[in-house]
């Protein structure tokens, strides 16, 4: 448990608060851990999602869009970025109140009585994930800095954050039990369950693929098509303003490492292989010596004796930009 004198000094520590985060930290700071590993997994399944392409979320290592506005551009990734963190957050808080690690919430109260499905009826009971308690939370959290900006730009991110929400929301599923004779089903008792949030991310992933290019209207309160011609936006699509940046090149403000010295496959035609990640820069070849264990025994009884084997492998790395050609004259 953190005291109150802890929880302020902590949570004003966290840059990029707004007033109301704040507040929220210092009056739930069991939940703030919480937000913290949502971020550090939402984090992991943006890199992999991502981890074969120019931009692969290394620029999100430290800087929790959470807790602020990372990416200064409007663009797909943006809109990525802020829908996967808001599920992050809304998984992490309903997993955390269902295992009994907050005080302020448990169990989905709601999922009581009897209910029906395609196998007939069934019992709610168990522990159903408390997706209502994530969802408000995670709502008035991560939304509190849009909501005080009220520009184009927090209008986009609140759309976003919703679609993550609700992501999360779209994956539960149901888990039962059977009772009666034998193991029969003649009885069910079940709950619903998060899902691995590997889904949330694949579709999420789905969603910036079909992104969709919007403008905001006159009066700044709803969207429009961005040309004429454009489909418009449903509530489930990820949007977005602004062309991708060139990731090829470093461009911080914008959110690009560049690829320069990024692993490659000299294989590959896709968008890990050498030509498409290397931006047709070329590439470098280091011979390296990797060892693995190999030829491994069971020993009766009990241990497994394995050998060191040492493998001889090609690494290809992205050759950086070269220098101007006025640089080289100077």
């Amino acid at each position: 448990y953190i005291g109150a004198l802890g929880a302020r000094v902590i949570c004003d520590n966290i840059p990029g608060l707004v007033s109301r985060q704040r507040q929220l930290c210092q009056r739930y700071p069991d939940i703030m851990r919480s937000v913290g590993e949502g971020a550090r997994e939402w984090i992991r399944e943006c890199q992999h999602q991502f981890r074969h392409h120019r931009w692969n979320c290394t620029t999100l290592d430290r800087d929790h869009t959470v807790f602020g506005r990372v990416m200064l551009r409007s663009s797909r990734e943006a809109a990525f970025v802020y829908a996967i963190s808001s599920a992050g957050v809304v998984h992490a808080i309903t997993r955390a109140c269902s295992q009994g690690e907050l005080s302020v919430c448990s169990c989905d109260p709601y999922t009581r009585g009897r209910h029906h499905d395609q196998r007939g009826d069934f019992d709610w009971g168990g522990c159903s994930d408390n997706i209502h308690y994530g969802v408000r939370f995670a709502k008035a959290f991560v939304d509190a800095k849009e909501k005080r900006l009220k520009d184009a730009r927090a209008l986009m991110n609140l759309h976003n954050n919703r679609c993550g929400r609700t992501a999360v929301r779209r994956f539960l599923k149901l888990e039962c039990k059977c009772h009666g004779v034998s193991g029969s089903c003649t009885l069910r008792t079940c709950w619903r369950a998060l899902s691995d949030f590997r889904r949330t991310g694949d579709y999420l992933r789905r969603r910036y693929d079909g992104a969709v290019q919007v403008m905001a209207t006159q009066d700044g309160a709803n969207f429009t098509a961005a040309r004429q011609g454009y489909r418009r936006a449903t509530r489930t699509d990820l949007v977005y303003f602004d062309n991708s940046p060139d990731y090829c090149v470093l461009d911080k403000a914008a959110g690009s490492l560049g690829t320069a010295g990024r692993v490659c496959s000299k294989t590959s035609k896709g968008t890990d292989g050498c030509e498409i990640m290397c931006c047709g820069r070329g590439y470098d070849t280091t011979r390296v010596t990797r060892v693995t264990q190999c030829e491994c025994k069971f020993h009766w009884c009990c241990a497994v004796r394995c050998r060191d084997c040492r493998n001889t492998v090609d690494v290809h790395t992205c050759k950086g930009p070269q220098k101007a050609e006025w640089l080289d004259q100077t």
